[in-house]
């Protein structure tokens, strides 16, 4: 665990907001010289504050129109058994997240596709193919009202 400040904090907002800003950009928004800056962002990143910059990328605009959260639920549970799905799932590109969760299902899946169709075509030929799948349930995404912002 590092030990924040209130300079820590708001760089860390700023980063979040916008990952591309330079450090010399940051220090001028915060207040500190480029120098001063970067070695604020460089002891975060050592100390595992961050854990990688991303681009976030419009799905309508790529032409992957329907989102679904599927929770699925193992049939048999066992280190093996989670270790071999989480291995699997992780080569399907349409899956956005895997989360393993305590409740219900296992495990809630994120999935994008171009239509309905498309997701079915996933949902048959690569998802129900997993290793160790017993029951899944979807729910198909309306609409976002908030996307994941800083903390």
């Amino acid at each position: 665990m590092i030990d924040l400040d209130d300079t820590d904090r708001a760089l860390i907002r700023a980063l979040a907001e916008d990952a591309t800003l330079s450090a010399g950009a940051l220090g001028r928004q915060l207040g500190l010289s480029q120098p001063a800056a970067w070695r604020r962002i460089k002891r975060l990143e050592e100390a595992g504050v961050f854990r990688g910059r991303r681009l976030e990328l419009d799905t309508a605009a790529l032409g992957l129109g329907v989102t679904v959260f599927l929770g699925v639920k193992l049939a048999t549970k066992g280190r093996a058994s989670l270790g071999d799905f989480e291995r699997a799932v992780q080569a399907i590109p349409e899956v956005q997240t895997v989360e393993h969760v305590l409740g219900m299902y296992d495990y809630r899946l994120r999935v994008v596709a171009r239509d309905i169709p498309d997701f079915e075509r996933v949902l048959r030929r690569r998802i129900m193919a997993l290793p160790g799948v017993g029951s899944l349930d979807a729910n198909v995404l309306l609409s976002e009202e908030r996307r994941p912002g800083p903390l």
